[in-house]
């Protein structure tokens, strides 16, 4: 590990359900600083070796990577270039790290308002939940010029097991990251209503999680997602580790994207329609895992 890197402080900006877990890994190796609008997050960043930041800009004075962890690109805007925004905080040479999914186009504007700043932008989306997050057992999607990467390198490299440099410029990791999703979120809604099915029909819910498992109807998301829909069918406590709201904005992105290049994707359409249902039915900040309880024509959680 060369000199630089020894000394690279990083800041962590977004310690919800993704943010926290990558910054509590950062901070295992690297001088790591966080912000995040809700005290309580900002609490345990600190139980965690953290050292918390009252404002974005405050947690980037002195940070030579700042990792973006937030919802939506409107967020990332007001992270970048609001009131306490980190654009005029860091120094010149410094790289963002982009972890969210937020469209290509939103990170594309964002990398041209930077680069008059000598501020790089790395599109890094991740994909893996929050438990891998913790182990730095991410996937991660990376559009960057090579300078910019090279700067952010080993970041990502503490952050991710599996990192895929899929294009030269911010966006690219983006577009991965959406067809990426694409797959998750129906996946995600697919097993949702297996499970549902399985429970209607009387079967023992952990029996029929182990059969599918074991055959070609095995998935990550099925694997991940199924323990917390059992949960959920039983009215018991769920652990929130990915929000419905996050994964309809993502499945939004992906409808998005299919229309504007021409691609008939009915079935992420339906995952959509789905996902939308269970906002309107009051499971915006419940666990995705919640899909599960949807019911009946009237898509009310059961």
């Amino acid at each position: 590990m060369n000199e630089r890197s020894v000394s690279t402080q990083v800041a962590v900006l977004g310690l919800g359900a993704m943010g926290l877990p990558m910054a509590t890994r950062l901070a295992e190796h690297l001088p790591v600083s966080g912000y995040d609008p809700n005290s309580s997050r900002l609490e345990l960043a600190e139980k965690a070796g953290i050292r918390p930041a009252e404002t974005a800009a405050l947690a980037c004075e002195h940070a030579g990577v700042a990792v973006i962890s937030v919802r939506t690109a409107a967020q990332m805007e007001l992270v970048l270039f609001g009131p306490d925004g980190i654009a005029q905080s860091l120094r010149a040479g410094a790289s963002i790290v982009m972890t969210s999914t937020v469209g290509a186009d939103a990170v594309r504007s964002a990398a041209a308002a930077l680069d008059p700043l000598s501020i790089g932008l790395v599109d890094a989306p991740v994909s893996g939940g929050s438990l891998r997050a913790a182990r730095g057992d991410l996937l991660v999607m990376v559009g960057a010029q090579p300078d910019h990467l090279e700067a952010a390198q080993q970041v990502l490299d503490l952050l991710g097991s599996t990192v895929h440099v899929v294009g030269p410029q911010p966006g690219d990791g983006q577009l991965m990251k959406t067809v990426n999703q694409l797959l998750c979120g129906v996946h995600t809604a697919a097993a949702a209503e297996a499970l549902a099915l399985a429970d209607s029909l009387g079967l023992d819910l952990e029996t029929c999680l182990q059969v599918l498992q074991s055959g070609a109807a095995a998935s990550f998301m099925l694997a991940d997602r199924g323990p917390r829909m059992i949960e959920q069918l039983r009215h018991e406590p769920v652990e929130l580790r990915s929000r419905t709201d996050v994964m309809s904005k993502d499945m939004g992105i992906v409808q998005d994207l299919c229309e504007a290049s021409g691609v008939f994707a009915p079935v992420a359409g339906a995952a959509h329609r789905k996902y939308l249902a269970a906002l309107q039915a009051g499971l915006a900040q419940h666990d995705d895992s919640s899909l599960v309880t949807m019911t009946g024509s009237s898509a009310e959680p059961v």
